[in-house]
């Protein structure tokens, strides 16, 4: 198994795993006796791992990976739920996973890992949430108009991505947040109309499992669990008062856990790229704790 080094994520190998019928694609790095698997939030793949994945590789195997329709894993055949990513991230971890490992999730993310902790409860050493999606907070009672407008700007978004250049523009968010390398493969991965699709699907799944998780949560993780909330809003959507009131859902959420932990984080949305080194110590201080 390679280890990562430095500026040289996008050569790792990787391979297909059959999941639930379909296949995802993966990418194993690192040493060591334990495991941390990766899980994306909305419109990324592997590849938002990236800042990350190099500061674990002395200490344990690190698994990221595509889910259906993303990246390299190609095209999904159908609309999944995130129920069903939780299946293909379940099947995934039986088939690539030898023992137990600790789980780490961005933001949507969030959604599936709660429901794939579920089966995999008896196999977690911990849990990771990186601004996950906080569907108690208020801002989601009207979520529906939310993701109809998300939708018509992914629409406009995947016009754009068919150039390149204007893909450039399109992606100018996240331009600064990650190496040139990994840049340039979500550029020719994530910011394509295939892309723009998925993530368009993925908005419609956490849709309807904002409804479905307020309704009938998953069952709350027994393994120890840390939130890390982000406190500065993405500089081209300001807005101060939701994302206080997210953070205080996300806090009720975690701290309500048998074994949970919360901690605000002087980063905007994709704490994993402004703060990879809190990142990686928060996911050792898990793996220590069941050494």
């Amino acid at each position: 198994m390679k280890t990562l080094e430095g500026g040289g994520m996008r050569e790792v190998p990787g391979r297909t795993v059959p999941v639930t019928g379909r296949s995802v694609y993966v990418e194993e790095s690192g040493q060591g006796p334990d495991w941390v698997v990766l899980e994306a939030g909305m419109s990324c793949g592997r590849t938002c791992w990236d800042p990350v994945v190099p500061l674990l590789a002395d200490r344990a195997r690190v698994v990221a990976y595509d889910r259906a329709g993303r990246a390299l894993t190609g095209s999904a055949t159908r609309q999944c739920s995130i129920d069903d990513m939780a299946a293909d991230l379940v099947a995934m971890v039986e088939a690539v996973v030898p023992g137990k490992l600790v789980l780490v999730a961005h933001s949507m993310g969030g959604l599936i890992v709660r429901r794939a902790a579920e089966s995999l409860e008896h196999r977690l050493q911990g849990l990771v949430l990186i601004d996950p999606t906080p569907v108690t907070a208020p801002m989601y009672d009207t979520w529906d108009r939310t993701a109809k407008q998300i939708d018509q700007n992914l629409a406009v978004a995947q016009l754009l991505t068919r150039v390149r250049p204007l893909a450039r523009l399109a992606s100018r968010n996240i331009r600064g947040l990650f190496s040139k390398d990994t840049y340039e493969t979500m550029l020719r991965e994530d910011f394509t109309p295939a892309g723009v699709a998925q993530t368009s699907n993925e908005n419609r799944a956490v849709l309807a499992a904002i409804r479905q998780y307020r309704d009938q949560p998953p069952r709350p993780p027994k393994c120890p669990t840390v939130l890390l909330a982000a406190t500065r809003p993405p500089a081209s959507t300001p807005r101060g008062r939701r994302l206080a009131e997210g953070r205080e859902h996300q806090r009720r959420y975690v701290e309500n856990l048998p074994d949970g932990r919360y901690e605000d984080v002087d980063s905007a949305h994709f704490i994993q790229a402004e703060q990879p080194h809190l990142v990686a110590d928060t996911i050792r201080r898990l793996l220590d704790r069941n050494s």
